[in-house]
């Protein structure tokens, strides 16, 4: 094969989840949007529904009707973008639950669908999803009296423990919500690690699932092997990829692996980033471009058939740190033509 093979390692997803949900005593949903973070939404979400995960988040409702596919009926599938336009057969026909954002969307879902359960979500601060302040409390009374199911809002700041806005938002939502009789949610992954406080009745991580910042415990899961397609011996002084940004400083060898931006590999990678066979360390050379990575293999005792870039040494915080980004970046990215392969779960 001249693709990478992608690796997940579904009980260690499991394990991470297990661990999420130890910390709080609420309800542990799981998010599995963009497509499980680039790892599948089926297979990560039938893993975790084996593990005891009843709820799940989406971005839209396209993905809660394919994650609905895969899942069967049986567990409850929330859509953060809430009702939009032309969604209302899907969000019936499919069973999906809604996160209301607009006094607008609740207005569409209660003439569309009035007997079909929804959710809210509020914006304590921001700015980017939910109902403010006075939109709630104008249609709070109405909305609490239907089929309403939760009422959530997101953290801005939960990856970092001290930012003012952490407390900030919790207020807000206490302020929002006291006294309602319906479930409440504020923390995703890093809102969990935040503390009981901020856990309420229900928490949604996401990232952390997949072995990523800012839950440091996280177990890898994403573990990544590029075939080598060519090595070549290059002479000092000589040139390697685009535009020449690589100089051999002594005679080389030079392997090609098969993997680039096409595949997620984003091009920002460049100087800085390795590669590994086994534990040792192989320098990234030159640029990395569409389809191919250059990486000098010189100091390996043996000449390798393949490269890792995610795995135990490499996780995909690591390698994003290495092109200025975050895991996320480098999760959803991950590319159609890797050949995945699945264990555990």
């Amino acid at each position: 094969m001249s693709t990478g093979f992608l690796n997940v390692d579904l009980e260690a997803l499991v394990t991470n989840w297990r661990a999420l949900d130890a910390l709080s005593t609420a309800e542990t949903a799981a998010v599995v949007k963009a497509d499980g973070y680039g790892l599948g939404a089926g297979k990560v979400g039938r893993a975790l529904m084996r593990a005891g995960v009843k709820r799940f988040f989406v971005a839209v409702a396209e993905e809660g009707a394919i994650l609905r596919q895969a899942l069967g009926p049986n567990v409850e599938i929330c859509i953060f973008s809430g009702h939009m336009r032309g969604d209302t057969d899907m969000i019936g026909d499919m069973m999906l639950t809604p996160m209301i954002n607009t006094v607008g969307q609740l207005t569409r879902h209660l003439e569309a669908l009035p007997e079909h359960p929804f959710g809210i979500q509020l914006d304590t601060g921001m700015n980017r999803l939910g109902l403010e302040m006075s939109e709630w409390a104008s249609v709070a009374e109405i909305a609490l009296s239907q089929n309403c199911r939760m009422v959530i809002s997101h953290l801005a700041c939960a990856d970092e423990p001290d930012h003012p806005m952490n407390r900030q938002q919790l207020d807000q939502f206490h302020l929002m919500t006291d006294g309602i009789s319906v479930p409440r949610s504020l923390a995703a992954t890093g809102g969990i690690l935040l503390g009981p406080e901020y856990h309420f009745d229900m928490v949604r991580p996401g990232v952390g699932l997949y072995g990523g910042h800012p839950f440091a415990d996280a177990q890898p899961v994403a573990y990544l092997d590029l075939p080598v397609i060519q090595i070549r011996d290059v002479e000092e002084g000589e040139t390697v990829g685009y535009g020449n940004s690589w100089t051999a400083p002594r005679p080389s060898k030079i392997a090609t692996v098969s993997g680039g931006y096409a595949d997620g590999l984003i091009r920002a990678l460049g100087a800085g980033a390795h590669l590994y066979h086994g534990a040792q360390q192989v320098p990234v050379v030159g640029r990395v471009s569409m389809d191919l990575i250059t990486a000098d293999v010189t100091d390996l005792p043996d000449l390798p058939g393949a490269l890792s870039i995610l795995g135990p040494d490499q996780t995909v915080d690591t390698l994003a740190a290495c092109a200025g980004t975050i895991g996320y970046e480098i999760l959803t990215s991950l590319g159609a033509r890797y050949q995945r392969r699945y264990s555990g779960g």
